[in-house]
């Protein structure tokens, strides 16, 4: 079965860290563009970190540049978010992507729903 399975999210204090896990099965991910999005409530979906999987280069929202770091682990075919100072402004659904489609979207980290998967989404919450 093609899909990505994100985990890792929960409740975090204000300064506090997670780590965001995104599983693929079904498709090789290193053959693909990644990035991870949010979505708060009331808010529209924005990109927090994209990288271009032809040579590597990231992207990161204003937001979340310095605290923030996506990467990849080929041999367990997983992505990661790992994001540290975490802000009550943090607080969203976070959604892994990887995609062939919209090339040029993803370096910018632009949401697109014509990427080729998405992760069903896990929730983090920034709160004391």
């Amino acid at each position: 079965q093609v899909q990505l399975v994100e985990s890792g999210g929960g409740l975090v204090q204000p300064g506090g860290s997670l780590r965001l896990s995104c599983a693929a099965s079904g498709f090789t991910l290193d053959d693909y563009a990644i990035g991870w999005f949010r979505q708060a409530p009331g808010k529209e979906r924005e990109g927090v970190s994209c990288m271009d999987s032809t040579d590597g280069k990231t992207y990161y929202g204003d937001s979340v540049k310095g605290r923030f770091t996506i990467s990849t682990d080929n041999a367990k075919n997983t992505m990661y978010l790992q994001m540290n100072s975490l802000k009550p402004e943090d607080t969203a659904v976070y959604y892994c992507v990887a995609t062939k489609r919209q090339f040029l979207l993803i370096r910018l980290c632009v949401p697109s729903n014509g990427y080729d998967y998405w992760g069903q989404g896990t929730q983090v919450t920034v709160s004391s």
